[in-house]
């Protein structure tokens, strides 16, 4: 049977076991839908990333959750250029990714940091009752009204929709019992895929926000760093004008719940939203491929 390389980046990272961990098929060609849909769902990563050829761009990249495919990923985006760098699969310097959402730059530094363009933002304010928003996040409804007066609720979108929640304080997001199933709900009322709780109340001082991500309408209960997310985030707080003006890139930090934390750095002016980070690969193995009309089949790794 056929074989392919497959890895596991760890994303937003500087070591390994932390940060977001990513599957990567550095080799993606002549595989079907469904043979991407099995891998991914073997792998066990919360998106794989999966490198094609591209007429119009320097490569294509296609993103699995275990159940369905995602126009875009951050974290795996992250990962699949890191691994690719390390490999010696292209120089430092700028190129460019096909992905269903459009054609997207990528900058890869010397050091090995990876920049991606996202998505111009678009950010829509929501009118949600906060006892809803509450109740599926699993805080008191005085967490989020403290700060809701300044910085209202929003779907921010840079290639994965998320509902934007501003928490007032750290203690009250770490101590947060989420309900999927309704958090599920509350982001199919207003368009969204996932919900992304944030405060400006960080463990690491050089952090601009700390942020929770869950998405498990995507089959992904709570994803340990998001750059979509990040990125969406980043451009809204940008927009309502609450960062100081000294603050000329959103730092933020993520993962510490899940015992994986990492780092996502954000440049945005509001709208045009980059982000960047390092990554780690953990694992480097040959997976194989059942046939693609045996989708059923189970794959070895």
């Amino acid at each position: 049977m056929e074989t392919r390389q497959a890895l596991l980046v760890d994303a937003f990272a500087d070591e390994p076991m932390a940060g977001n961990p990513a599957g990567v098929v550095p080799d993606a060609e002549g595989l079907s839908d469904d043979q991407l849909q099995a891998i991914a769902g073997e792998l066990g990563a919360s998106e794989t990333a999966f490198v094609l050829s591209s007429d119009d761009a320097d490569r294509r990249l296609r993103f699995f959750t275990p159940e369905r495919e995602v126009e875009l990923c951050g974290h795996a985006t992250i990962a699949a250029y890191a691994a690719l760098f390390e490999r010696g699969a292209f120089d430092a310097g700028e190129s460019t990714m096909e992905t269903e959402r459009g054609v997207l730059d990528v900058e890869c530094k010397l050091d090995g940091t990876v920049w991606m363009e996202q998505d111009d933002a678009e950010v829509e304010v929501v009118d949600c009752s906060l006892d809803e928003v509450a109740a599926a996040l699993g805080v008191d409804d005085a967490t989020l009204r403290d700060i809701g007066a300044d910085l209202p609720l929003a779907v921010g979108d840079t290639g994965f929709p998320w509902l934007l929640v501003p928490v007032n304080y750290f203690e009250h997001l770490s101590t947060a019992e989420p309900d999927m199933a309704a958090i599920e709900a509350l982001c199919a009322q207003v368009d969204a895929q996932g919900l992304y709780a944030f405060t400006f109340d960080t463990i690491s001082g050089q952090s601009t926000l700390h942020g929770r991500a869950f998405a498990p309408g995507a089959g992904v209960p709570e994803d340990p760093v998001t750059g979509t997310a990040a990125g969406a985030c980043a451009a809204h707080v940008r927009r309502q004008g609450v960062l100081d003006e000294t603050i000329e890139q959103v730092v933020v930090e993520q993962g510490h719940f899940l015992d994986r934390p990492g780092t996502v750095t954000v440049d945005t002016d509001g709208h045009e939203v980059w982000v960047g980070g390092r990554a780690v690969t953990t694992l480097d193995g040959t997976l194989t491929v059942p046939e693609a009309e045996a989708s059923d089949d189970i794959i070895e790794v």
